[in-house]
């Protein structure tokens, strides 16, 4: 993958954590698929509910879903701990899980008629999602029908962990794409990604101080602009979907038809309400799945609970 990063000095430190991380991995890539997600779920399930950033989590899903009682939001977290833990624990294997496999470890797609019309009509596409299951088999997925497309981009603080990570996504895409900085240059060098006939790939589902007024489960919620900014500009489509997890290393990648893009002549309310449009579709996925999506991230413009004492 190719990506601008600065450059940082290597510490003792940076060198300790990328040695703790090869060696997960490695434990990970040697038990297997199914094995490696059953660990990963296991550890951060027991550890995740009781760390101070899990207490964000649970003031989220307070205002988001406040039909949840106190139990029913404890398993949520569970749940989301489970799922990050085996994300962890599959991702060493993205790259050889089989496709369409009849039973244990794999992949498979529902509305896949939508990514080979679309490989079909050629031309820039933006593929929309969230954190949701295991997001990190949707680039591999989608490139195996000829659409590998781009990401924003956001490198860890340990360029050697980064670059671990890198060629991990590497091995699974199959080949190399570029990846953009979030921000102002990045957003100008994806547009120029897509003006070539490029794919994008967008996670739109956190908060972005300087993006558009939006709302997500009914409150208010900064959203990124530049996928509804591209997608009005340049008419492309835009195709959604999310990963769904059906056991261990076992998924299913749901492909919804190109939303219907506004188109009121007033580009500013265009890009609002596609922003809006594709919060709302998020938010569904989400409620259908609640143990699945990263509740950890500051997303509405409210006041949380700090994940630090305080001294």
């Amino acid at each position: 993958m190719t990506v601008a990063t600065p450059t940082r000095p290597i510490t003792r430190q940076m060198h300790l954590e990328a040695a703790f991380v090869r060696g997960l991995l490695a434990i990970f890539r040697r038990i297997g698929p199914v094995r490696a997600s059953n660990l990963g779920g296991f550890l951060c399930r027991m550890v995740g509910p009781c760390l101070p950033v899990s207490r964000i989590a649970d003031a989220n899903l307070r205002m988001a879903m406040p039909e949840l009682d106190a139990t029913m939001r404890r398993r949520v977290i569970r749940d989301m701990w489970d799922n990050i833990g085996r994300n962890a624990g599959e991702f060493p294997h993205l790259a050889t899980l089989p496709r369409n496999p009849d039973s244990g470890p794999g992949w498979d797609v529902v509305g896949e008629e939508y990514l080979s019309a679309q490989a079909g009509r050629g031309g820039p596409t933006i593929f929309v999602s969230g954190h949701i299951g295991n997001w990190e088999m949707l680039p591999p997925a989608v490139a195996r029908y000829g659409l590998p497309f781009s990401s924003f981009y956001r490198a860890p603080n340990n360029p050697l962990v980064d670059r671990i990570l890198c060629d991990l996504r590497d091995a699974a895409m199959g080949q190399p794409v570029p990846l953009f900085a979030k921000g102002a240059k990045g957003a100008r060098s994806a547009l120029g990604h897509i003006l070539k006939g490029g794919h994008l790939g967008m996670l739109v589902d956190q908060k972005m101080n300087d993006g558009v007024a939006a709302r997500f489960f009914g409150l208010p919620a900064m959203t990124a602009g530049a996928m509804a900014a591209m997608a009005i500009k340049l008419r492309c489509p835009v195709i959604p979907g999310y990963v769904e997890r059906l056991g261990p290393a076992r998924l299913r990648i749901h492909v919804h038809p190109p939303l219907d893009l506004p188109d009121s002549g007033n580009r500013a309310q265009d890009q609002a309400d596609l922003t809006q449009m594709v919060n709302d579709w998020i938010e569904g996925t989400i409620r259908q799945h609640p143990g699945s999506w990263l509740w950890l991230h500051r997303r509405w413009n409210v006041h949380l609970p700090k994940t630090k004492p305080k001294k």
